[in-house]
């Protein structure tokens, strides 16, 4: 089927364009040209004759959450999209959705570190199994495939060590197979990458980073196939995982930017990737858009652009990393990531803290990573920030 008879924002040729329009009601309510805020936990009887058909806040289905639904569905010319409370509400939702008692998954080593602990200390009380795969290497998948096996999931870029899966051998080993392709698309964003162009089934996103873009508000999105989309739908509006509708209206406000801010983001972060390259007390950088990369011609195909997330090694090793984000001072030390500001933090003692040391040096997460999120801020500020706190 092709990517315009699939999407819900046919009127709309060009992301910007959608970003800004998409999902928006026709005609607009009361004239108001920005979606007001439903505050309010219920709406009148309609004669819906379905449970999930009834205008309920937690049933994600007011006019904040549709408006979101269409728009976000448009951006990655999709069929449907979910919006959800939280980035890990869409993961663990869109899995308990695909996977029942006793089905097994095959999934991605290298992970978010919340993805990692979900199944690998909560798989098991739902009776669900799972293999780690390298992402990688296709010719290893078939020998960890079981009779029960349901889906594959990887990340588009992959948290903390910026790896890019083979995407292309994901999407056809699920077909070959009858998976479910599932994959996290938080650090690409639509800007970058737009799964379902590409064959996956499930989008996943933690709005909280990019879509949002101003570190002020939690939310996740599943976006994908309709009848998907729609059984997610049914197991969150029984899990709970519902989105308030002031954060739908800020989340709705942010990514109408989103264009504009990734785009910057990534030319930022490709520029202090080469500073930092090139810089004497850097061990390594971790950077698609490096052609030092390993996989950088891959992402140069796949992508259209490299994003605004990188890490490194100093060749002073933890007490290094300490000191240099101590003296910076532009970037912020915090979790997360994806917003205006530019954020840094050891993942070790953040995203990754809940995974065992042993595992962390088993995927290469050493104690004195360091993970960028490249802001919008002056890039020149940034490389002379970085400069004075690398001395």
């Amino acid at each position: 089927m092709k990517t315009e008879e699939r999407s819900v924002g046919t009127k709309y040729k060009h992301l910007d364009t959608k970003l800004v329009h998409a999902g928006e009601p026709e005609p607009r309510i009361k004239g108001a040209v920005s979606l007001p805020i439903f505050q309010s936990a219920m709406f009148e009887y309609a004669g819906e004759t379905n449970y999930h058909d009834l205008k309920y806040i937690r049933l994600n289905n007011t006019p904040n959450h549709v408006a979101l639904h269409e728009k976000l569905a448009a951006l990655e010319s999709a069929e449907a999209a979910l919006v959800t409370a939280s980035g890990m509400a869409a993961i663990s939702t869109s899995l308990l959705t695909v996977l029942s008692h006793g089905d097994h998954l095959l999934i991605q080593a290298h992970l978010y570190g919340g993805t990692h602990d979900l199944v690998t200390k909560d798989f098991a009380s739902f009776g669900l199994s799972y293999d780690f795969i390298d992402a990688d290497d296709p010719e290893s998948w078939k020998s960890k495939l079981r009779p029960k096996t349901q889906a594959i999931y990887v990340e588009t870029v992959s948290n903390p060590l910026l790896q890019v899966a083979d995407l292309k051998s994901v999407v056809a080993f699920a077909k070959a197979n009858g998976l479910v392709s599932m994959i996290d698309n938080t650090f690409a964003s639509p800007v970058n990458f737009r799964p379902p162009e590409h064959g996956f089934d499930l989008s996943l996103h933690s709005c909280t980073k990019y879509l949002n873009g101003h570190s002020d508000i939690v939310a996740g999105a599943c976006i994908g196939r309709r009848d998907l989309i729609q059984e997610i739908t049914h197991k969150l509006n029984h899990l709970g995982g519902s989105l308030d509708p002031h954060a739908a209206f800020l989340l709705y406000r942010g990514v109408k930017t989103l264009g504009v801010r990734v785009r910057y983001q990534n030319e930022s972060a490709l520029k202090l990737a080469r500073f930092l390259e090139k810089h004497s007390a850097v061990a390594k950088v971790n950077y698609p858009g490096l052609e030092s990369h390993p996989r950088h011609q891959r992402a140069r195909e796949l992508f259209d652009g490299f994003g605004g997330m990188l890490s490194f090694e100093l060749k002073g090793g933890l007490e290094a990393s300490e000191r240099f984000m101590q003296k910076a001072k532009i970037p912020i030390p915090a979790p997360s990531l994806g917003g205006v500001e530019s954020l840094m933090t050891r993942p070790s003692t953040t995203s990754h803290s809940g995974m065992s040391p042993e595992d962390r040096k088993k995927l290469g997460i050493s104690d004195s990573l360091i993970r960028i999120s490249v802001g919008i801020e002056t890039t020149e500020d940034l490389l002379e920030d970085f400069d004075q706190a690398l001395k």
